[in-house]
């Protein structure tokens, strides 16, 4: 007979399975590194101690289990510490350096966290070349483009070992319900997502440089080309620049507006759209839904915007009255928080409670399933008002059977109970937050946030957004939070970027135990 406790969680070939992802995720810093090299060497002695500790804390990890052989429990386990690795490891930079509110270990963490789990939200109170140099800050702009996508990902598609329970580790690691099975192998799938994310990636880079090379964008060099095609992609909202998209030109920021969406859309549909079947995402009942919402949102914040006479910015001056001024400002804010991006071509707080309003309820949408976009997904919102509608339907007609269907097929009625469950478990994690902020905030005698400020410091974290209103709002920080709320908020972002459960699941005895 077995212990009574045995254990069914291969946990050796957990770590090991994260100890090679470590050693793969060490390459990264070839990146800083050549930075480095290119702008005069500073920090790079960080990077390649960095790199060092990376690849030989992974190493190590491996000598657990040489041959590891992952199933559906070990995947959860695989996932979740990955990524906190990840981050712990992606902050040494930061520590090393030893510049600004980042050389502070918790602090260093939660730009970490924020960076590769794409949330965006920074405790950084000084975002220039001055304080923290360019690999520094390219490193940070290259974490929200290694988790956009996803580590496990793109480690399936490249290291054959990883195939092995490949499926397992992607179905945990990408947002959404599910993703589909583009090919029949899943790393020739895991390759194509990111050959998708890539592409994009660097077809931004070449338009946002071109742009410069024009004369459309003065300060867009190839520096901030690079840094924000690592981040528009990934919906991160790291930037290098203090005032995010606001300090370059008006033609910048709507070409950024179409990436942002597209980084919202769920890459299978790309990939068949590149693949010659243009017609693949009009077919598709989300994207529908999907580009339905932040047109029609966008539509409402530009009537605000210009109807609001005393709205002006100091770089462009009156926004009220102004239609391609509202218009723009609108579209980019709904674009960039509806999918969780949190960039901000304006100082979005200043807008009237309306127009705020408007904000603050679509970044409880989030992006598509299979997309870079946090938040609880535009499939699980369009699932819910489906069976809502159906429920309504069978209520006046008792003998009825109406399946919920999606894009023409039924779903399963688990498969719809589980999104409600996830969903009401979203919220409650949002509730939780807010409250445990507001106690922990009112200890602080210098930090007094108020109400509108901590609920979006919540749901900006869980929802890997980024910045929300007041204090945490698109031109102010996370800075002076306590130390034990910014630890709050670090594991909010981890769960968050994770989708709650494979988080969560690791806390129950049942996982463990037989």
């Amino acid at each position: 007979m077995r212990p009574r406790h045995y254990l069914r969680v291969d946990w050796r070939a957990g770590l090991s399975l994260v100890g090679t992802l470590l050693a793969f995720l060490s390459i990264a810093f070839v990146v800083p590194i050549v930075v480095a090299l290119v702008y005069g060497g500073d920090d790079l002695w960080v990077f390649v101690v960095s790199m060092v500790l990376t690849a030989g804390f992974g190493l190590a990890l491996r000598r657990f289990d040489p041959e590891p052989s992952p199933g559906a429990r070990e995947a959860f386990f695989v996932v979740a510490f990955t990524w906190l690795f990840a981050a712990l490891f992606g902050a040494v930079p930061y520590l090393l350096a030893g510049n600004g509110t980042i050389a502070h270990p918790v602090n260093a963490l939660f730009e970490s966290m924020s960076g590769f789990t794409t949330t965006g939200a920074t405790v950084m109170e000084d975002i220039s070349f001055e304080t923290h140099s360019r690999p520094i800050m390219m490193w940070r702009q290259l974490t929200q483009w290694l988790g956009g996508m996803g580590i496990i990902v793109l480690a399936v598609a490249i290291l054959s070992q990883m195939a092995v329970g490949g499926a397992q580790l992607m179905k945990a690691e990408v947002p959404g319900p599910g993703i589909s099975k583009l090919t029949p192998h899943i790393a020739e799938t895991a390759r194509v997502l990111w050959i998708a994310y890539a592409g994009f990636t660097v077809l931004l880079m070449v338009l946002l440089y071109t742009l410069h090379l024009l004369g459309f964008a003065p300060n867009m060099d190839l520096y901030n080309a690079v840094a924000h095609g690592f981040t528009t992609l990934p919906t991160g909202g790291f930037s290098p620049e203090a005032r995010s998209i606001e300090a370059f030109s008006p033609v910048v920021q709507w070409l950024i507006i179409p990436f942002m969406f597209i980084a919202g859309v769920n890459f299978v549909l790309w990939w068949h759209v590149i693949s010659g079947d243009p017609w693949a995402v009009l077919r598709d009942t989300e994207f529908r839904f999907y580009l339905g919402a932040v047109t029609v949102f966008s539509l409402l914040g530009t009537i605000f915007l210009f109807f609001d006479a005393s709205l002006q910015t100091t770089e462009t001056g009156q926004i009220g009255g102004n239609l391609e001024r509202s218009l723009r400002y609108a579209a980019f804010q709904i674009a960039s928080l509806t999918n969780s991006t949190g960039y901000a071509n304006m100082d979005f707080d200043a807008w009237g409670n309306t127009a705020k309003a408007l904000l603050l309820f679509v970044m409880f949408l989030g992006g598509s399933t299979g997309s870079t976009g946090g938040g609880i997904k535009i499939l699980r919102w369009l699932v819910i008002l489906k069976s809502l509608r159906r429920e309504i339907f069978t209520t006046i007609h008792p003998d009825a059977v109406r399946p919920v269907r999606m894009n023409g097929k039924t779903l399963n009625e688990d498969a719809i109970r589980g999104i409600y469950a996830f969903t009401l478990l979203y919220l409650v994690l949002f509730f939780v937050g807010f409250l445990l902020l507001a106690a922990d905030t009112s200890r602080a005698t210098a930090f007094d946030p108020h109400t509108l400020d901590l609920l979006t410091a919540s749901i900006a974290t869980l929802g890997n957004i980024g910045p929300g209103f007041g204090v945490v709002g698109p031109m102010g920080g996370y800075n002076g939070f306590p130390m034990s709320s910014k630890l709050l908020m670090i594991l909010y972002m981890w769960i968050g970027r994770l989708e709650i459960f494979p988080v969560l699941v690791l806390l129950t005895a049942a996982y463990w135990r037989s």
